[in-house]
């Protein structure tokens, strides 16, 4: 049976080290506790006090806000990035590639759709993975969703100053003082509260889409099929023509980029704890957002490289806007698209950070990492979990200046969390048949083996586009399985809700053995 005092096992109840820091020291269960607020003439529980300190806003997003979510964390991408797939593939080569990524998407969409209407906690892939796969698969997918999470807004950070520059805007160039404005800004709306965050980010990403609705109307009026493959073919490789220029390999060389379409749609599920009816809302948002990407991606590939062809676009910072210059001039649309790109930017940047916060708050909670940081303000955001990766990021921006290096470190943390969330989805199919599914993914474990099979697939073709940053990710990965290996993983707090779900299961499990 489940040993109380080991809070890998403790049973729901139990208490360990409720110190809220990060430190050993700890009191025995029921005895008093720093973080022990009064209550009714009594004292609460310690596990009580400790998670008093760590509550989220419950009930603050519904279907549209979520769905608005979805959206954002990803529209950036149809702006610029997916381009330089086109230099690794062509156009047919980066056109398979993100057919297969947005089959990869759609079946892991419904796969964690289906995990997040089981276990809806701020946790998301790493309390799907915690209660398939341990405490050692649980934080292995945490840290993966983690590296995406703080690389990428750091990245993007540095792109929303190359647009400001290009735009002319107050006269600034981009450098590290954009880049604090940026932190500064955004992290300071999502301090004021989870309900203004996601509005504020639902009217700058519908304005993202509607840009590049008016940008698809306005290319495809220049649309021509011969533009598509006139990338020069490389007569070395092999199965090379003029769709397929660089050859079959690559195909695989493009399937990070494909995956600028839709990289970052799976963070819905983080905010899980400030969702009403959760296990209703976050399959429906999840769903919806991702029919919009793949429209969105229809149009913004076909649009961009038939109006102004596949050899001009495969190497530029802004593809839509260079589609609407022809002749290199700029247009009324073009300039229309330029400033809703730097809207997309913000969307995403803004989006992504509170999906950072949220699974940093999710392991900290947990005891995975420090426990201060998963402390929450009087208007229940987690203040410590948006500042200190606002910091890091601020500071990889400014120190580096380097956003393509950081968005493929951030790709590759994701594709392995793809992996172990898939992965995730088949286990408990398997192990827990008769687990409660509110939603239940269709095609069950076949369409997450898809999604396993694609993302291991996507993470080898990481080392093809940049290995440093792969490397990179690792190293990092590796100071991280380190400090949970040597210190973290023994002081693990058992009243955390994924930590719960997973006591539980692990005591049905013994009963049922008995």
């Amino acid at each position: 049976m489940a040993d109380s005092r080991d809070p890998r096992t403790a049973p729901p109840g139990a208490s360990v080290s409720y110190d809220g820091g990060s430190g050993t020291g700890g009191h025995a269960p029921g005895g008093p506790s720093p973080d022990t607020p009064s209550a009714g003439g009594g004292a609460a529980a310690p596990a009580d006090a400790y998670l008093e300190r760590r509550a989220l806003r419950r009930g603050s997003a519904g279907p549209l806000l979520l769905t608005g979510l979805g959206v954002a964390y990803v529209v950036s991408g149809d702006f610029s990035g997916w381009n330089n797939g086109l230099a690794q593939g062509g156009f047919g080569g980066l056109a398979i590639a993100a057919v297969l990524m947005g089959l990869m998407y759609t079946c892991l969409v419904f796969a964690l759709a289906e995990l997040a209407s089981v276990l809806p906690t701020a946790g998301g892939g790493y309390g799907f993975a915690r209660r398939a796969l341990g405490t050692w698969g649980g934080f292995l997918t945490g840290t993966a969703i983690l590296i995406e999470y703080v690389l990428a807004p750091a990245a993007i950070s540095i792109f929303i100053g190359d647009y400001v520059r290009s735009l002319g805007l107050f006269g600034l160039t981009s450098g590290w003082p954009v880049y604090l404005a940026c932190f500064v800004v955004f992290i300071g709306i999502h301090l004021w509260g989870v309900g203004e965050a996601l509005r504020f980010s639902l009217v700058v990403t519908a304005v993202a889409v509607a840009a590049v609705l008016v940008f698809a109307v306005a290319a495809l009026t220049d649309f021509r099929v011969a533009a598509l493959d006139d990338i020069p073919v490389d007569a070395n490789a092999w199965g090379a023509n003029s769709w397929l220029p660089f050859g079959v390999l690559g195909i695989w060389a493009a399937f990070p980029f494909g995956m600028w379409f839709f990289l970052g749609v799976e963070g819905v599920p983080l905010a899980a704890e400030e969702t009403r009816d959760p296990a209703r809302t976050l399959p429906k948002a999840m769903a919806a957002a991702m029919g919009i990407l793949l429209l969105l991606a229809v149009v913004t590939f076909l649009a961009a490289t038939g109006a102004r062809g596949s050899a001009a676009l495969q190497s530029v910072g802004d593809p839509l806007v260079q589609a609407l210059r022809p002749d290199g001039k700029p247009t009324a649309v073009s300039r229309i698209v330029n400033y809703a790109g730097l809207a997309g930017l913000v969307a995403s940047f803004f989006s992504l950070i509170f999906a950072g916060s949220r699974q940093l708050f999710a392991l900290s909670r947990a005891g995975y990492l420090p426990r201060f940081l998963s402390l929450t303000s009087r208007r229940k955001a987690p203040y410590l979990g948006l500042l200190v990766p606002g910091a890091l990021g601020f500071t990889l921006a400014a120190a580096t200046g380097d956003g393509a290096r950081m968005l493929n470190i951030a790709v590759f943390g994701a594709t392995i969390s793809y992996a172990l969330m898939s992965l995730s989805h088949i286990v408990l199919r398997r192990r827990e048949p008769e687990l409660h599914r509110p939603y239940r993914t269709p095609g069950g474990s076949l369409t997450s083996t898809v999604a396993f099979v694609l993302s291991c697939a996507a993470l080898v073709a990481t080392f093809l586009v940049d290995r440093t940053a792969a490397f990179l990710a690792l190293g990092v990965y590796g100071v991280a399985l380190a400090y949970f290996a040597l210190y973290s993983r023994h002081r693990l707090v058992a009243a955390a809700p994924e930590e719960e779900f997973a006591a539980l299961a692990a005591a049905e499990a013994e009963l049922k053995r008995e």
